[in-house]
């Protein structure tokens, strides 16, 4: 699969760059929109990671692709607590949590311990959701309150600007680091097809690509 390989190479040139271990930065294949056909390609090629942005679409795929049984879901878009029962049964991780009314929304419907990031508008961006940085610290709380879910870190929509980009994702570290940093918030999801070298070498440990595997997005009639 040619998109992936090149994505692929692209991370292990970053993570060589940065002179970090290969295995610190994992790849999560945003296949929002595509057919299972596609995500059982890539599967084929060895990818085991997957983001979806729709919950409906994440709970039909995963009934289409029940048979991989180590697939793993991320769910990385906007999340409504209304639709946290068709993603807390099925999803592998939860990217984007910003209120602590979702987090308990997620931890009632989780039929296992389920891991979460919060997601933070860290450039404070209106037209993008996540909580603002000064909100950080309670829902890390209120998240640790709730005995169904592993808190896993956070995660950051950047802006497109790449000099933006870049100190968005420095930010999101430094927030890391006020809230005891990697000891309780070991993962930090940044990084998508334009950006994912420039948040390697800020210390990103999953990227979401989507866009440079599967090709142009394709949205539903």
């Amino acid at each position: 699969m040619r998109g992936l390989d090149e994505v692929r190479a692209r991370i292990a040139k970053a993570v060589a760059a940065s002179g970090r271990d290969p295995a610190s930065v994992r790849l999560v294949a945003v296949s929002k929109t595509k057919p299972v056909s596609a995500i059982r390609e890539a599967y084929a090629a060895g990818q085991r990671d997957f983001g979806e942005n729709y919950a409906q679409e994440l709970d039909e795929k995963a009934k289409e692709l029940a048979d991989l049984p180590d697939l793993r879901w991320h769910f990385i878009g906007h999340l409504q607590s209304n639709k946290a029962k068709l993603v807390a049964p099925v999803a592998h991780l939860v990217h984007a949590v910003d209120s602590p009314s979702l987090a308990s929304a997620l931890a009632r419907r989780a039929p296992h311990r389920l891991r979460v990031l919060v997601e933070v508008n860290v450039a404070g961006e209106a037209e993008k959701h996540g909580a603002a940085p000064a909100d950080v610290g309670a829902l890390l709380d209120a998240i640790e309150k709730e005995s169904n879910l592993e808190l896993a870190g956070l995660m950051t929509m950047p802006p497109h600007d790449l000099d933006a980009a870049k100190r968005a994702f420095e930010d999101l570290v430094k927030l890391r680091d006020r809230y005891v940093g990697a000891a309780r918030l070991p993962e930090l999801s940044m990084g998508m097809s334009d950006d994912l070298e420039i948040a390697i070498a800020c210390g990103a440990t999953l990227v979401r690509v989507g866009t440079a595997i599967f090709g142009a997005r394709e949205y539903p009639a």
